[in-house]
């Protein structure tokens, strides 16, 4: 109890000391909330990406691809076998028969806005039955398409990073002037990234003779997955590659996140031996200025260990609010903050970053780790010094 008694004697007294010190405790302070802040941000995109991707996240949905294919732009299912694989078992029925659509996924080129070098656009074909199966779509300006008709509706994150993309304007693809008509949203996903035409339009428009690149399929029930992909292997007409449509944009998410958290760690931990560094020349310099005041209390009586835990306390402290401030600031600049990138199938994705809770505290804890490494040497000397040494300064 009388340890405990002279750590809290100690922690005050250096906590009460710390507006004093304002200028250098505002270095650590400074240096690890620029680490963390940059941390987060960068790891926002990767969350941002990650979301975007896997927010298409029905799982009664499959995509069916050509067996052998991982994704749309190297698939390719003619309308015989679309025809096939709409009346299998597990597929959703409605008034309207089926709740299938196929589906022609393209890029196109289409500058971005502020920039008139060229961007690869999403291009989707899509069928009437395209918004029964995917019914998040919502058209929150202009109208839907008319199929039949060169129309145009883009998503709505599309339409703010391409140029045109605007309900009443006619863009020139493949030599069709095709007409916007509206504007989507799905509720944040990737296909608000996309533009959609009539397929029969743009697989004429492509002399592709017909087809599709995918199916779309609404089951009955996540349950009825298993049954409806063994159909499609039972059937020798057929040779698909059919994903859950939750698993399907899961993968394509993979390697983009992957590499931007492995980028986001490196700069974090290049950043982070500089407010180390900071944190030690920091401590140190506070232990030196105040290094006949712990020997006097040493002689006093108090032990090592509470002067160790209290310069340690110290240095967290410092960290803690570091990192707060970090994290702050990257929620404030950062957090909802559109950009674009590459998709897996070399397409423009836009995304939102995202600042989770989870990100906050993943910032926090490394500011404390920060804290942690940069306030135990300069306590550990602090604490191993001799009293006699450390007087002589009087």
């Amino acid at each position: 109890m009388n340890a405990l008694n002279q750590i809290f004697a100690i922690t005050l007294m250096n906590l009460r000391s710390l507006p004093a010190r304002f200028g250098s405790s505002m270095v650590i302070v400074v240096g690890i909330a620029g680490v963390v802040a940059v941390l987060i941000a960068l790891l926002s995109m990767a969350k941002g990406f990650e979301a975007t991707l896997k927010g298409v996240g029905d799982p009664s949905r499959v995509v069916v691809l050509r067996g052998g294919s991982t994704d749309e732009m190297s698939s390719g299912i003619s309308n015989q076998q679309a025809r096939l694989i709409e009346n299998k078992p597990g597929v959703m029925r409605s008034e309207s028969g089926s709740l299938a659509a196929g589906e022609t996924y393209v890029i196109a080129d289409i500058p971005k806005r502020g920039n008139d070098s060229p961007a690869n656009m999403p291009l989707r074909g899509v069928e009437a039955k395209s918004f029964e199966v995917r019914d998040e779509v919502t058209i929150v300006s202009g109208r839907a398409l008319e199929f039949g008709r060169y129309e145009l509706i883009a998503g709505v994150k599309a339409a703010n990073q391409f140029q045109g993309l605007d309900v009443g304007n006619h863009i020139p693809l493949r030599g069709v002037d095709w007409e916007v008509v509206g504007l989507f949203s799905t509720g944040g996903t990737i296909h608000e990234s996309e533009a959609w035409v009539d397929n029969s339009l743009l697989v004429a428009n492509l002399n592709r003779g017909g087809g599709y690149t995918s199916m779309v399929v609404k089951l009955e029930s996540p349950l009825d997955f298993d049954q409806f992909e063994q159909a499609l292997e039972n059937d020798p007409q057929l040779e698909s590659n059919p994903i859950r449509e939750t698993t399907y944009y899961s993968e394509q998410s993979v390697q983009m996140t992957s590499l931007i958290e492995t980028f986001g760690y490196g700069v974090g931990v290049v950043m982070a031996i500089g407010a180390i560094f900071a944190a030690l020349n920091t401590m140190y310099s506070a232990v030196s200025t105040r290094g006949v005041e712990i020997a006097t209390l040493r002689a006093l009586g108090f032990g090592p260990a509470p002067v160790v835990i209290s310069v340690m306390v110290e240095a967290l402290v410092l960290a803690f609010i570091g990192g707060a401030i970090g994290a702050g600031l990257a929620y404030l600049f950062f957090n909802g903050y559109t950009a674009s990138t590459m998709g897996g199938t070399f397409s423009q994705v836009s995304f939102d970053f995202a600042v989770t809770p989870e990100l906050i505290v993943r910032g926090i804890t490394w500011s404390l780790l920060l804290g942690l490494v940069g306030g135990l040497i300069p306590s550990v000397s602090a604490a191993r010094t001799p009293v006699t040494v450390a007087l002589r300064g009087m």
